[in-house]
């Protein structure tokens, strides 16, 4: 015989799904509704019910739609930032708030080793020019030796100067919320300084920025203009951080060599400057989506998911409300 499902649905909004998920449909009643954030009366019917909502970073979890959702006890955020949740307004409706942070911080450290590199050896023009049959031996650069500077020292910034160790880089990173002292900083082997020496000693300068006020437009013709001639520019960040008219400028006149972006300001995006420059590498905001990320992201938000519905604390809170009290059918 089954298990009996408890009372009141978990909502999964897009696309997430994993092992530790499928295990939780046999305790609890799961709806799947993978397109329900494109039409706001939708994604209100979709959480009408719903005790647990699931969601990426399409889905705009707002003071409206928390009202719509009565019954609401966790919003579950597949992935790390939390431009789409409204924490305050989930605080105040007594609703926790979880993240899977640091989930991805491996893939994202990765792929953003891969867009550096990339640009350096200039891999995707490379990839095109012979695929059209040319032949054209263009000397890259090395990143051996060189000082990679970190826009944001956080989980991904750290995971990225872990991975540079093998490189023999020196690492320079800015981040007015971390302590100078930490020891994860110190045992990553990152220097904090000021932003202005971050950016103007980097050959690669990496973004692991959130969209927050203080950091919208940040990476704009002010700050790239103090950038080292000829530094590449990689933003697995946020979108919002970046002008990419003014990053674009300094490409085409040769102040910087390239640059790899993951994330854009629209996305899907629009037309921009940067798309007929061959120095430029594009994907799709997939840095931290690979299949042992997801699965790990996925774990950590059915694990809170399970606890707060039994009336427990949520390990992976990012409000003030971290439980909600209460289990049962």
């Amino acid at each position: 015989m089954s298990p009996r499902k408890l009372a009141g649905p978990v909502a999964v909004i897009e696309d997430v799904w994993g092992e530790a998920l499928s295990t939780l449909a046999l305790t609890h009643e799961i709806r799947r509704e993978p397109d329900a954030w494109v039409d706001p009366d939708l994604l209100r019917h979709a959480v009408s019910e719903a005790r647990a909502v699931v969601v990426r970073n399409r889905t705009q979890v707002t003071a409206e739609l928390l009202e719509a959702a009565p019954d609401l006890r966790i919003v579950a955020r597949a992935g790390t930032g939390l431009d789409n949740i409204d924490v305050a307004a989930a605080d105040r409706a007594g609703v926790v708030v979880s993240a899977a942070r640091g989930a991805n911080a491996v893939s994202v450290a990765e792929h953003t080793l891969l867009l550096a590199l990339g640009v350096l050896r200039h891999l995707t023009e490379g990839d095109r020019l012979v695929r059209q049959g040319t032949w054209e031996r263009r000397p890259g650069r090395e990143l051996s030796g060189k000082t990679w500077g970190l826009l944001g020292v956080g989980a991904t910034g750290l995971a990225v100067a872990e991975l540079l160790r093998g490189f023999g880089v020196r690492v320079l990173g800015h981040d007015p919320y971390v302590a100078p002292d930490s020891p994860r900083i110190r045992a990553a082997g990152v220097a904090l300084s000021d932003v202005d020496t971050v950016t103007s000693e980097a050959d690669v300068l990496s973004v692991h920025l959130p969209a927050v006020p203080e950091t919208i437009g940040l990476v704009g013709e002010e700050l790239i203009s103090r950038m080292k001639l000829g530094a590449v520019l990689v933003n697995v960040g946020r979108g919002e951080v970046l002008d990419e008219q003014a990053l674009a400028t300094a490409i085409e006149y040769g102040r910087l060599a390239g640059a790899g972006l993951d994330v854009r300001s629209s996305e899907p995006p629009g037309p921009s400057p940067l798309d007929k420059l061959d120095s430029v590498i594009y994907s799709p905001h997939i840095a931290g989506a690979t299949a042992e990320s997801q699965q790990r992201v996925v774990s950590m938000l059915a694990e809170d998911i399970e606890a707060v519905l039994a009336g427990y604390p949520a390990r992976h809170a990012v409000g003030q409300v971290t439980s909600v009290g209460g289990g049962g059918a």
